[in-house]
């Protein structure tokens, strides 16, 4: 490991230890100061961000990526705005998750604390940096930030405004790291075992499955979403044609859109030509069935990758179970839709789909930490331990257990 990183992760640590002593009252203070700062550095960050999303078009990068790295006033305010409202959230720090006494008079009390030095690993979008930077700070954690070349020239403007705005409340600096190099320092980063506490990797499915597969720290898998959308035989085709139009254009670069939709055989007659009249602009492939009720849709047989664009899949399928049979081997865990007014066809499918969020007669664009009344996530996470789905503040704390009691002692 390089002097530089061992160095800066242990700078990292040492002010993880202050932010956990931290009351409320100067996390949000520090949120305050952040966003200001921010937005006091608002010409510089636009100016480094025209750099690089002008370099990002010349390397060929497409509009879909460019959309996630591409900054202006509006996105600084929001980001700006993100860290001001974090500061109205409650501190999950602290919070007696349960407690009892036993019998020999010894009270016990499992209270969150923070996960301590938390590394985020992401790509092309720069808001991450402030997003991410924020929700680490109110949950009491430090970051070690990890974005990707395309826009480091941006991403070094906001950490150095983040810090301006830490240093003047009089909190650490290192409690907001920029991790700068090249791909050996992401190595060295994925095997800090001991300096970093856990690893949380956001893009696409090949940066999750590198950092999965290479760290030897703890990692939280968030972002992967390869979601559907199951159009049963009893569905209401105005309900489903709204929704999968909301969930595919609304915002498709994200990875809460739906890629795929599955049509019951029996409804696919009337139902999968009026899905491709509805999705205008949309690039549209299918199987055989989809493609023999409607000449726009291309045939494909390639179930399994996001398009973080304009383009969506469409499968006739047997019936629901067929449907789950689907899923099962295409889907990422992230989110997984029914439209149906059946209410046992409902139970199945939320029963028989293994994933981080079921919705039923609902757009998957919900799932969303904002939306579920979190305020701030860092990202999905479709792991199946500690966090699953929106990871608001809560879910970047771990617990501990503290007993009190008054000289007892093991018989």
């Amino acid at each position: 490991m390089t002097t530089v990183f061992r160095d800066l992760a242990l700078e990292a640590r040492e002010a993880a230890q202050c932010l956990a002593l931290l009351k409320r009252a100067d996390k949000d203070a520090a949120l305050f100061a952040m966003a200001s700062a921010l937005l006091s550095a608002e010409e510089e960050i636009l100016s480094v961000n025209l750099v690089d999303v002008s370099q990002a078009r010349l390397a060929g990068t497409s509009e879909a990526l460019i959309d996630r790295l591409l900054l202006n006033p509006e996105r600084l305010a929001g980001m700006a705005l993100g860290l001001r409202e974090l500061a109205a959230l409650s501190d999950p720090v602290g919070e007696v998750l349960r407690g009892w006494q036993l019998a020999n008079g010894v009270s016990i009390s499992q209270v969150r604390v923070p996960l301590g030095v938390v590394g985020i690993i992401y790509e092309a979008r720069p808001n991450v940096t402030a997003d991410a930077a924020g929700i680490c700070l109110k949950s009491g954690n430090a970051a070690l930030l990890r974005g990707s070349s395309s826009s480091l020239a941006t991403n070094q403007a906001i950490v150095l405004a983040l810090r301006r705005g830490l240093a003047s409340v009089g909190l650490p600096e290192a409690a907001v790291c920029l991790v700068e190099g090249d791909r050996q320092v992401t190595t060295e980063m994925m095997q800090a075992h001991g300096l970093v506490d856990v690893l949380i990797p956001r893009g696409g499915l090949s940066l999750i499955e590198t950092v999965v597969r290479q760290s030897s720290v703890p990692v939280i898998e968030t972002g992967a979403g390869n979601c559907h959308l199951f159009v049963d035989s009893s569905a209401d085709a105005d309900m489903a044609l709204e929704i999968a139009l909301n969930a595919k254009t609304q915002r498709p670069t994200v990875c809460n859109a739906i890629e795929t939709v599955l049509v019951d055989q029996a409804i696919a007659a009337t139902f999968v030509p009026r899905l491709a009249e509805a999705m205008v602009g949309v690039e549209l492939f299918g199987n055989a069935v989809a493609a023999g009720f409607d000449s726009r849709i291309q045939l494909t047989d390639e179930w399994d990758r996001e398009f973080y664009r304009l383009a969506l899949r469409i499968a006739v399928v047997d019936d629901l179970d067929a449907a789950i049979d689907f899923i099962r081997a295409h889907g990422s865990g992230h989110s997984e839709t029914i439209v149906t007014n059946d209410l046992d066809h409902q139970q199945r499918f939320v029963a028989g789909i293994d994933a981080a969020c079921l919705l039923v007669n609902t757009s998957s664009r919900l799932i969303d930490g904002g939306q579920f009344g979190f305020g701030a996530e860092i990202g999905i996470s479709t792991n199946k331990l500690h966090a699953r789905g929106p990871m608001g503040l809560a879910e970047m704390t771990t617990t501990k257990y503290v007993l009190v009691g008054s000289g007892q002692i093991r018989e």
